[in-house]
């Protein structure tokens, strides 16, 4: 499996570009007040979530959500520690 931090875009400036404004999604159980903890989360890593982008869906069946919200991020080791983090948290399945 290839690093990441190898590949490299087939033009100039495609790709993720540092600093920039970034979306981030936590799935898990509609119990787990999500909405709070990835903005919790982010903030603990000095990530700056920007107002309004809050942004909650249900599942069908209401047992799971997904809570997605723009942040700024500096580089891309702080992009990588913000999923880690998120990943890290055990009531939070997936990131996207």
């Amino acid at each position: 499996m290839q690093n990441l931090d190898d590949i490299k875009p087939q033009e100039p400036g495609q790709g993720f570009q540092f600093p920039g404004v970034f979306e981030i999604t936590a799935m898990g159980s509609a119990s787990a007040d999500l909405e709070q903890k990835l903005v919790r989360i982010l903030a603990d890593l000095g990530l700056s979530v920007l107002a309004g982008t809050l942004r909650v869906r249900p599942s069908r069946e209401g047992n799971y959500v997904s809570v997605t919200t723009s942040f700024t991020c500096p580089t891309r080791e702080k992009y990588d520690a913000a999923h880690a983090a998120l990943r890290a948290d055990p009531a939070i399945r997936w990131t996207l």
